[in-house]
């Protein structure tokens, strides 16, 4: 007994050992090393101070405070961020808000006591909050990137920049979790518990080699301030975006022109030849390279330039990472065969305002019927009337749905069109019924359908278990 004990207490010992080793002592040599290149960024806008239509002003006892206001005409209003040096020549990267609308831009560096630098801005893009800005000056101390997908959850991070106005600041946390979405298309970001606050947007997130694998963005919190929390978007987005503003001033990303969703698990049954969750699912196919290329609304994008595609998020960053122009071979799933095609990539920026284009719908006689808990009816002109429908639409609306339904737990409504059933279009109740018995017939769980709401459209799977 007492030599097990011994024996457990020596690698207990070890154990510890191991972990004080791995844990560094210091964060000082790190922050001295990469501070230099660490800015803080002070923007001024114009803003206006005119209060016409103040509700309550008039009487109030501050009226005439508030009339002395207004008369001073506009006022300057500042702002303060973080940002970092990439480059000896003086370019900066900050986030796109530190400096949106600001018509003055300055730059202090660490440690300070120098007149600070005016800054130009050289481009920005909203979709990832990144900008690049650039000072006139020579062998100035700057980073570099690091690869972000290295980092792993649990490795030590450390952040650097000017939180609360407070000058230069650092904070040291870990990578708390990778991937996280906000709100854009492209968002990647790390999460991390490294102190971050307001004055930190724009910073660099260093990992333990001094190499930036992210660009402090944002926090989560109740208050306003640090709760450990934090959200740095991912090097290797940033790389991307800095390279094009450097080079063009702007970004010009891979467009391939489709209305995506994921493959859900209830779709694997649905959809013929697919064999796990994975692909993107096409949902309409508007005017663009995928239509010319003969991409067809359902459609289960698999291989995109060689790539597997795991889901529409994969896709599109992948399309937006290729080249403006190149032409890429994609395999997609049609009808449970395989189908090769090559896409000629447009320019994304330019197709913002892109819409599908519409196709000629003769209106057949009405019909009516109950089919899965939905009550159908053609497309007719009373239709299109009561349900305020686009004139060209075609296929079959929902009037009515059972509660107790498959179709009302997967969010079907009164208003909905249905345009293909089983990847064919309908446009008959009859059709729909055939689509359902061929599904039955080939032993089908469940049926795939196409409906469109408010000229979006979607796929969904209907069980046929009843």
């Amino acid at each position: 007994m007492a030599l097990f004990l011994a024996a457990f207490f020596v690698l207990t010992q070890a154990v510890a050992g191991q972990a004080q080793d791995n844990r560094p002592v210091s964060f000082a040599d790190l922050a001295d090393r990469v501070s230099p290149a660490v800015v803080n960024i002070t923007t001024s806008t114009m803003v206006s101070t005119n209060m016409d239509g103040q509700p309550g002003m008039p009487g109030s006892p501050f009226e005439d405070f508030f009339k002395d206001f207004q008369n001073q005409g506009p006022q300057r209003s500042s702002a303060l961020g973080s940002g970092f040096v990439i480059s000896p020549d003086g370019y900066i990267v900050t986030n796109n808000h530190v400096i949106e609308g600001a018509d003055e831009i300055q730059i202090e560096f660490f440690p300070g006591g120098e007149d600070p630098l005016e800054a130009v801005l050289i481009g920005t893009d909203p979709n990832t909050d990144i900008a690049l800005l650039k000072v006139e000056a020579t062998d100035l101390p700057y980073v570099s990137f690091g690869d972000s997908d290295a980092s792993r959850v649990g490795d030590w991070v450390m952040a650097v920049g000017n939180p609360l106005g407070q000058g230069f600041s650092v904070s040291a946390g870990i990578v708390s979790a990778r991937n996280r979405e906000l709100s854009g298309t492209y968002d990647d970001y790390i999460q991390t518990d490294a102190a971050i606050n307001r004055g930190n947007s724009g910073g660099p997130l260093f990992n333990m080699d001094g190499d930036v694998v992210g660009v402090n963005t944002a926090i989560l919190s109740p208050n306003g301030g640090s709760i450990g929390i934090g959200f740095s978007m991912a090097s290797n987005v940033v790389t991307k975006v800095v390279d094009q503003l450097q080079e063009f001033g702007e970004t010009r990303r891979g467009w391939l022109g489709v209305r995506i969703q994921d493959v859900s698990p209830d779709m694997v049954d649905a959809i013929d030849g697919l064999q796990s969750v994975a692909g993107a699912l096409v949902t309409s196919v508007p005017e663009g390279p995928a239509m010319e290329a003969g991409v067809e609304a359902g459609d289960v994008i698999l291989t995109f330039d060689g790539r597997e595609v795991a889901d529409t998020r994969e896709l599109v960053r992948i399309v937006a990472d290729s080249p403006v122009g190149a032409e890429v071979v994609m395999n997609v799933l049609r009808d449970g065969e395989n189908v090769e095609l090559t896409v000629v990539l447009g320019r994304r920026e330019e197709a913002q305002g892109a819409i599908p284009a519409s196709a000629e719908n003769p209106k057949g006689a009405p019909s009516t019927g109950e089919v899965l808990g939905l009550t159908l009816s053609a497309v007719n002109e009373d239709a299109i009337a009561q349900f305020d429908l686009d004139p060209q639409t075609e296929g079959l609306v929902i009037v009515g749905v059972d509660p107790m339904s498959d179709a009302a737990e997967n969010g079907l409504q009164v208003g909905d069109v249905i345009t293909e059933a089983g990847q064919m279009a309908v446009s008959t109740v009859a059709e729909f019924e055939d689509r359902v018995s061929a599904a039955k017939d080939e032993g089908r769980k469940s049926l795939l359908i196409l409906v469109n709401r408010d000229n979006m459209a979607r796929f969904l799977a209907l069980s046929l278990v009843e």
